[in-house]
C-alpha cells in the first residue's frame, strides 16, 4: 500500500475546503501587506539588513554544527545577554526557532510525573511541546485562571502553567498576573509564549511579561521568536540563570539542533538595538491596531478588539475565508486566512497584521478593499 492513503487525505481536504497551497512571494511585491508578523516593520530596515550581512560576512554562512559543539558564536551570547536585559530576565537561550523554543521549554520543564495546565487557544508549538513532554496535561478553558487553579489542585507534584501571552488567532491577551498567581498557589511555574508580545506590549516593546509586571520572577519563564517584531529567524527562552543552564543540559531541541545562522542572529540583534533607541515603535503598533480595528467595526465588519497588534475578521466558512483572502490578493491586499485545523474553536477568520509602519491611508484602503470583496 505505501504511501497510497494520502491521496484519500487530500480528497478529504479538498470536499472540506482545506487544502493549502505554497505561494513563492517575488522580492518586490505590489500588494499592500497586513499579513506578515513583522510588526514593527523591521525586516527590511537598512540596520537590520546590514546585520544580517555583517554577522554573515564575518562568522559564514552557517553556524556550523550545534550550539553544543560549533554553533555558539560570540554574537549568539551577546544576542542573549541583551534580549535577556531587554525583557527583563536573568538568562536567555537561543534556538534556531520560536517553534524550538518552546518545544524546549515545555518538555525540559514537565518531568515524568509532573502536570502541564494548558490553555485552549495555545499555539501549535506548545501543544506539540506537551504531547512530546513527560508529564500529563490538562486542557483548560481559554484565559481561565479559576480553571487552571482547578486543573492544579488536583495534583500533587511538579506542575507548569503554559499559555501563548498574546493568542495568534484572535490577538486576545492572556492574564498573565492572573495565571501566575494560580500557579503559585500550588507551587507551579508559568511559561509564557511572548511570540506576539515582544516589540508591542511593555515598556518599549519589552514583552507582556513586564507588562504584567512578572520579568524575572524565579518562577516564570518565557519564549519569544525573533522572526516577528525583530524581523530576522529564531527564538529564545529567558528566565532564571538555573532554568537555562537545565536547557542547555536537558532541551533536545538545543542539544541535537544547529546554532541558529549568524545571519538571523545580527539582524536580530540590530532590531533589538533599534527598538531600544526607538521604543515609540511599540505603541505605534498598537495604535495603528486600534485604528484597524475602529475603522473595521465601522464598516460593519465582525472584528475582535486586538490586545496586541493581531486584528482578526471573522469569516462565514473556511471556504469562504479562502474566496475572501483571494479577492483581497486579486484587489492588492494580502491578508492571513486562519481556517480549521490551525484554529481551535473552528471559526475561520481573516488575520490582519496592525504593523507600526502603516499609514492612515494604507488602513483607509486595506478596510475598503475588506468591505468590498466580503462574501
Amino acid at each position: 500500500m505505501g504511501f497510497g492513503w494520502i491521496d484519500e487525505r487530500a480528497e478529504q481536504r479538498r470536499r472540506a475546503g482545506l487544502v493549502r497551497t505554497l505561494r513563492p512571494r517575488p522580492a518586490e511585491s505590489p500588494l499592500l501587506d497586513l499579513a506578515s508578523n513583522d510588526y514593527l516593520g523591521l525586516a527590511r530596515h537598512p540596520e537590520v539588513t546590514e546585520g544580517a550581512a555583517r554577522a554573515a560576512r564575518t562568522w559564514g554562512g552557517g553556524a556550523t554544527g550545534s550550539r553544543l559543539v560549533t554553533g555558539s558564536t560570540e554574537l549568539h551570547a551577546e544576542l542573549e545577554r541583551e534580549l535577556a536585559d531587554f525583557c527583563g530576565f536573568e538568562a536567555a537561550l537561543v534556538f534556531s526557532s520560536g517553534y524550538a523554543a518552546n518545544l524546549a521549554a515545555v518538555t525540559a520543564l514537565a518531568p515524568h510525573g509532573s502536570l502541564i495546565v494548558s490553555d485552549a487557544g495555545n499555539h501549535a508549538s506548545l501543544i506539540d511541546g506537551c504531547r512530546l513532554a513527560r508529564g500529563t496535561t490538562q486542557v483548560v478553558g481559554h484565559a481561565d485562571p479559576e480553571a487552571v487553579r482547578k486543573a492544579l489542585g488536583t495534583h500533587e507534584g511538579p506542575a507548569v502553567v503554559v499559555s501563548d501571552t498574546v493568542f495568534s488567532v484572535d490577538g486576545d491577551a492572556a492574564p498573565l498576573a492572573a495565571l501566575a498567581a494560580a500557579g503559585r498557589e500550588h507551587g507551579a511555574g508559568l511559561v509564557a509564549d511572548d511570540a506576539h508580545g515582544l516589540g508591542v506590549l511593555g515598556a518599549g516593546g519589552s514583552g507582556a511579561a513586564r507588562a504584567a509586571g512578572l520579568a524575572g520572577a524565579d518562577d516564570v519563564v518565557v519564549t519569544v521568536t525573533l522572526s516577528k517584531s525583530l524581523g530576522s529567524q529564531g527564538g529564545a527562552v529567558l528566565g532564571p540563570a538555573r532554568v537555562i543552564d537545565h536547557l542547555v543540559n536537558a532541551a533536545r531541541t538545543f542539544i541535537f539542533d544547529t546554532g541558529l545562522a549568524p545571519a538571523a542572529a545580527g539582524a536580530a540583534l540590530a532590531a533589538l538595538r533599534l527598538l531600544r533607541r526607538e521604543p515609540e515603535r511599540a505603541a505605534r503598533a498598537r495604535e495603528v491596531a486600534a485604528d484597524l480595528h475602529a475603522r473595521l467595526t465601522a464598516a460593519g465588519l465582525e472584528a475582535v478588539r486586538p490586545d496586541a497588534a493581531v486584528v482578526s475578521v471573522r469569516a462565514p466558512s473556511p471556504e469562504g475565508a479562502v474566496r475572501w483572502a483571494a479577492h483581497c490578493r486579486a484587489a492588492g491586499l494580502a491578508v492571513g486566512c486562519f481556517r480549521p485545523p490551525s484554529v481551535p474553536d473552528g471559526i475561520s477568520r481573516l488575520r490582519l497584521t496592525a504593523r507600526a509602519d502603516l499609514s492612515g491611508e494604507q488602513l483607509e484602503h486595506a478596510v475598503r478593499v475588506i468591505g468590498e470583496t466580503r462574501p
